[in-house]
């Protein structure tokens, strides 16, 4: 009778076979990257970040820098620039057309953000679906935002044409005198107002958007079960619950409104009477038309303190509305 002798497996080669061989194991995928050391994934991100600090510093830093000193200089561009210190802060304050400019800006800004955050609710909440059209709509509000603004100018000045404009002929239609908008020093801001919230719209109500899609629908069941109107459900549930996003879009909005330019140089370059010159724009004509680069870099800088403090103010009233 033959005798089996039994198999002595040793741990080894138990390990092995479950693992599907050492060289099994260790086998990666084809194509897949063999695991980086954590000195070289440390290394790479601070490479990727070094990239844009480096485009950080050169055009945003250094400049800044340098329009800080050359606020302190009498410079002409051509020449070397000649040290005043503060002089040229000084004459910022008898300077009365840099006061126009600011009440022009000011009066701009009380016009535009309201209009600006009511015209994007209101865009917002009608756009607040789901369906075909509601996206092709989406899309077509949004078209003003990427369009270039000498094309929107140029469309708006026709609009805006005291005798073959459309808003004139339209106003017409009821029998009404339709002004001269950009010729007319008393409705040439409220063109450039109206302009300006029909090119950038699009943006703050895509934000809006985003912001009505976070509120919970539990929310407006619950009030609808307790007989709540629409008019209550917006008063209670939508704007309380858009707070933030209000905030974030006024805030935005008080910024690109005291650095208007465009509107105001394409449509009317200032006039009539300087009506609508604004800061940004004498600040322009200080510094590349009268070439006095130190006086615009200070009243760059001022303009800068004047952001701030709106914007600060405006931070404060909004947190005493959410409290």
């Amino acid at each position: 009778m033959t005798t089996v002798q039994p198999t002595v497996v040793s741990a080894e080669a138990v390990d092995v076979a479950t693992r599907g061989g050492a060289g099994t194991a260790r086998r990666r995928p084809r194509g897949s990257r063999p695991f980086r050391s954590p000195q070289a994934q440390e290394l790479w991100g601070w490479t990727f970040v070094a990239v844009p600090m480096l485009l950080f510093l050169t055009f945003v830093i250094i400049p800044v820098v340098m329009a800080v000193v050359l606020s302190f200089t009498d410079y002409a561009v051509i020449g070397d620039p000649e040290w005043v210190g503060v002089e040229n802060y000084r004459r910022i304050l008898d300077d009365p057309i840099f006061w126009l400019a600011l009440r022009n800006t000011v009066i701009y800004t009380v016009m535009f953000v309201p209009l600006g955050v009511l015209v994007a609710l209101g865009t917002a909440l009608l756009l607040n679906r789901s369906s075909r059209v509601v996206n092709l709509f989406r899309t077509l509000f949004y078209i003003p935002v990427v369009a270039s603004t000498v094309a929107t100018a140029t469309i708006w000045y026709w609009l805006l044409n005291p005798q073959s404009g459309l808003f004139n002929i339209v106003l017409g239609w009821f029998g009404i005198d339709g002004p001269a908008w950009l010729y007319d020093s008393k409705w040439a801001m409220t063109a450039i107002v109206l302009m300006s919230v029909w090119s950038g719209f699009g943006t703050n109500m895509l934000i809006y958007l985003g912001g009505l899609q976070g509120i919970p629908r539990e929310l407006y069941e619950a009030v609808r079960i307790d007989g709540a109107n629409a008019w209550q459900s917006l008063r209670h549930i939508t704007l309380p619950g858009l707070s933030r996003t209000t905030f974030l879009i006024s805030t935005l909005l008080i910024i690109g409104a005291f650095q208007v330019f465009d509107q105001a140089y394409l449509l009317t370059k200032g006039g009539p009477g300087n009506s609508t010159l604004t800061v940004v724009y004498y600040i322009y004509n200080q510094g590349f038309g009268g070439l006095k680069m130190g006086y615009a870099s200070a009243l760059s800088f001022v303009l800068f303190l004047i952001i701030a403090v709106f914007s600060i103010l405006n931070f404060r009233l909004t947190s005493r509305r959410q409290s």
